[in-house]
């Protein structure tokens, strides 16, 4: 049976979860063991708590994002470092953030905790929440007595990779949204204003200049064939989208994004600042390398380089140098000569950050770059198209003497 419990602990502050027992006298009895006094249990029907929770997670369930868990780190790490135990900084954490989804986990993992389960196990039970990163972590510094500083050298981590996030979309929405107001524009014309129009010319008679009759060419066919066109691109996006859900659409695709003038460039930097930082972040707080290289090979956003970063690991198990196991197609030669003097000094963390801040330097300059780029092409694409339709347009009005009989 499973019982809700309301007691207080050795310290006097009370405390609330749920447990498993035979019967609520051997739930009262664990409890006592644990030091709770004043208790207080009812029997909860587990059937029906399991699916309330699991309608809402269905219904209201919200991604938990880089920014939210650098506030949950920040804080944690701020309230332990003031003396705070784990479980009273988790009980006031699920009351506080803003993220509902986070909230509820972190109140599992509380309840976890105040039965005795470390901190790091009970988050690994909530691994759509809380990574494989920082649970690794946050183990690693249950280990040292570090926890505090660890939770600090996160929240720095996710708020630097939720910054370098925030700059590789911003490289690639800023075109696309472009692109999408132009075709937009250029649609409405086409279907609003040039038909209009052509109903004028023909009610004159006569021949139309040839980019006249071309443009009502194009809006009569993209009228006449609208709900084809829409079709495709519907069929053709669903049919990308699922390709690209396979391993080997991720493969094409992302060695394709590789391969994309300027935005290659950006894309490329921020995996290899991705995998620095992470990678550095683990070390230093003391994860093991192996383990270390294949979180942070998750991170780095290309399953091409994530594979590379696969057989980097068998190399390093076999005792092959890090600097010597990363691929030279992926990982520049200031990279591997880097970390070549991180390993031979000792401090491979350090020289991983020094990279990481590099990298994220240069994205930040490509992205910068990119837009300073595009703006003006993007003008004069998006300006010549509109000045063809309005020359086509009105190249008939200047010879309204000849059409007119």
């Amino acid at each position: 049976m499973r019982y809700k419990y309301l007691a207080r602990d050795k310290y006097g502050i009370k405390r609330e979860g749920e447990i498993d027992a035979e019967n609520i006298s051997s739930a009262e009895d664990w409890l006592r063991k644990q030091g709770f006094v004043d208790i207080k249990l009812s029997e909860k029907s587990t059937k029906s708590e399991a699916q309330k929770k699991k309608k809402d997670l269905a219904l209201f369930k919200k991604k938990v994002k880089e920014q939210d868990l650098a506030i949950f780190t920040r804080q944690l790490g701020a309230m332990i470092g003031a003396g705070i135990s784990i479980a009273q900084a988790l009980e006031i954490l699920s009351e506080q953030l803003p993220n509902p989804t986070l909230k509820d986990s972190i109140a599992a993992v509380k309840d976890d905790v105040i039965t005795g389960m470390s901190i790091s196990k009970a988050m690994a039970k909530h691994p759509k929440v809380f990574p494989p990163f920082l649970v690794n972590l946050i183990a690693a510094a249950e280990e040292s007595g570090k926890l505090d500083e660890t939770l600090k050298r996160a929240t720095t981590y996710y708020e630097k990779l939720a910054a370098i996030k925030g700059k590789i979309k911003s490289a690639s929405w800023y075109p696309t949204a472009v692109l999408v107001i132009a075709t937009i524009i250029v649609l409405g014309l086409l279907t609003f204003v040039v038909p209009t129009f052509a109903q004028i010319y023909n009610s004159f008679g006569g021949e139309l200049p040839f980019l006249t009759q071309l443009l009502i060419d194009i809006s009569n066919n993209l009228k006449e064939n609208i709900l084809f066109i829409l079709g495709f691109l519907i069929i053709f996006f669903l049919i990308n989208r699922i390709f690209y859900k396979t391993y080997q659409g991720k493969k094409f695709y992302h060695n394709l994004f590789l391969k994309i003038p300027l935005i290659g460039k950006i894309l490329h930097k921020g995996a290899l600042a991705k995998f620095a930082r992470t990678f550095a972040t683990l070390i230093s707080g003391g994860v093991p390398i192996i383990r270390a290289v294949e979180i942070a090979s998750s991170t780095v956003g290309n399953t091409l380089i994530e594979e590379s970063l696969e057989k980097t690991k068998n190399d390093i198990e076999k005792g092959k140098p890090i600097n010597q196991s990363l691929d030279k197609k992926y990982f520049p030669p200031m990279f591997i000569a880097m970390a070549a003097v991180g390993e031979n000094t000792g401090r491979l963390d350090e020289m991983l950050d020094t990279i990481a801040n590099f990298y994220e330097d240069e994205v930040d300059r490509e992205v910068d770059a990119l837009i300073s780029t595009l703006e003006p092409m993007l003008m004069v694409v998006i300006g010549g198209i509109v000045g063809f339709i309005l020359i086509a347009l009105y190249l008939p009005i200047f010879k309204m003497g000849e059409l007119i009989k």
